[in-house]
């Protein structure tokens, strides 16, 4: 690997100091941080707390013999200053040539600058790790998004909104866990490998277990093994947990990805659709602070009740087709798609092709939160059909500004009928498509046990948090997102 000159400095540096008796110290006691400093009472210097801190300097300001400096930590940043005759002349010209990105130590009191900013004044200061790549050229403006992207710990570093949208996805995750538990909800965990890929139509990730000498594969979805445990009894269960789907990569699309998935014995959708509701109202005014919640050049409208809309009616309603259409025709949903030049991959399957109507038509055109209720029985292999239309099923999309943020049904709980779809979905496999999913024997033995009236649902977490905090591509929202890997000649930067 080349190294810049620059580079090759700092490794030298790194070498005198090691020959100086250096040796990368790890014994280091914080007792303070950004937001101490800030909120620190200004004492008389015999009187004031002394305090530790430690953090990466990004930038430094040496005015003969004494200097100003700004250190970042976890919190924050903040500004130290360093005079020669309190460190002593050794620390100081140390301090000299301590480069842009060092990790230091410093510890000393708060004091007010002449221009009114609290500042630690350091009676001692070390270096505790030496940054051996030069920060980009300014240290807050790293741009190129794929270096962005590739070397995420340098982003984190370089751009204190990047730091902040992390920050904002662990809140997230709190909360939703907190919203949860508060409903006597208990999180469990479930198994990544599997033997057969369920829950959801998808290709599955596949690798060989070489102890069992089995293939196996990457979980898809969350659902099976959570209704499993709701019919031994753990009647609330959630999840929150990573799944993969060997699927393309796009601004919505990433092949790892974060889901929760949340089932309630003795619920439906209509309760799954207000505790949803509940849920992303709570998110909103806990991470944003409000119900007008900005994303992109739009503003977003969480303010409750939200619409609740049949699919086959958005299509009316939102997507533009006249209500004189009988869209519960094959003939006339057909007739639509030719007259808006609608794909239909495939034609025979009406509720296939009612979907490719909606998603074309109406998915882009919704802002603001709407429910998406009753999809065709056909693409809800695990949804319980609707009592009054056979050909559609008891469940609901959630979409928010063109996206789908939540899948939730009333679940199907009779095995005899899970099991002849089971069937199909089996049929279609072998006929070559690879995202339907295998019969799963094991979970159909579970349901013969009797799995209550249950309401279940899925979340896309990285999609919630793409709106949460006003993110344009699900990569802004991934600390490491899936990237082509460099060949060995590709430059890093």
């Amino acid at each position: 690997m080349e190294r810049t000159e620059l580079e090759l400095q700092r490794f030298q540096t790194l070498r005198e100091l090691q020959s100086e008796g250096f040796d990368y110290p790890n014994d280091v006691f914080v007792t303070g941080c950004s937001e101490d400093i800030a909120s620190m009472d200004i004492l008389d210097p015999a009187e004031a707390k002394r305090i530790t801190v430690a953090g990466r300097m990004i930038q430094n300001r040496l005015m003969g013999k004494a200097a100003f400096a700004h250190i970042l930590d976890g919190k924050g940043k903040f500004q130290i200053y360093v005079r020669k005759d309190d460190v002593g002349d050794e620390s100081y010209e140390r301090f000299k040539n301590f480069d842009i990105g060092d990790l230091l130590e410093a510890k000393g009191y708060v004091f007010k600058t002449k221009t009114g900013e609290k500042t630690l004044y350091v009676e001692s200061i070390r270096l505790l790790s030496k940054c051996l790549i030069p920060l980009p050229e300014k240290w807050h403006g790293l741009t190129d998004v794929e270096a962005r992207y590739r070397h995420r710990y340098v982003d984190l570093i370089a751009n204190p909104e990047a730091r902040e949208i992390f920050l904002k996805r662990a809140r997230t995750l709190s909360c939703i866990r907190s919203f949860l538990d508060r409903r006597g909800y208990i999180e469990v965990e479930t198994p990544v490998l599997t033997n057969s890929a369920g829950g959801a139509e998808a290709r599955p990730f596949l690798t060989h277990y070489n102890a069992l000498n089995t293939d196996m594969a990457l979980r898809i979805a969350l659902e099976l093994p959570l209704k499993k445990l709701v019919v031994g009894g753990l009647e609330r269960v959630y999840e929150l947990g990573r799944v993969f789907r060997n699927e393309g990569v796009s601004k919505k699309h990433n092949p790892e990805f974060s889901m929760l998935e949340f089932y309630e014995a003795y619920s439906d959708i209509d309760r799954m659709m207000q505790l949803t509701e509940d849920l992303f109202v709570e998110l909103a005014q806990e991470i944003v602070g409000g119900l007008e919640v900005p994303f992109g050049e739009k503003l977003l409208d969480f303010t409750p009740p939200w619409p609740r809309i049949s699919m086959v009616d958005s299509i009316k309603e939102i997507g533009g087709v006249s209500s004189e259409v009988d869209l519960y025709t094959l003939e006339q949903v057909h007739t639509v798609a030719k007259q808006h030049k609608v794909h239909l991959d495939e034609p025979e399957d009406w509720g296939r092709c009612v979907e490719s109507l909606w998603g074309e038509l109406v998915e882009p055109k919704i802002i603001n939160p709407v429910f998406i209720t009753h999809h065709p029985f056909s693409i809800s292999p695990l949804a319980r059909k609707n009592r009054e239309r056979p050909e559609v099923v008891d469940r609901f999309e959630l979409i928010i500004s063109g996206m789908e943020m939540a899948n939730a049904f009333s679940e199907l709980n009779d095995p005899i009928d899970q099991r002849e779809r089971f069937e199909e979905q089996s049929r279609r496999r072998a006929s070559g498509d690879q995202e339907a999913p295998e019969i799963e024997e094991d979970f159909l033995r579970a349901l013969e046990y009797g799995l209550p009236p249950t309401g279940g649902e899925g979340i896309g977490i990285d999609r919630l948090v793409m709106v949460l905090t006003n993110s344009p591509t699900i990569r802004d929202v991934l600390l490491f997102p899936q990237l082509k890997p460099l060949s060995p000649n590709e430059p890093q930067e």
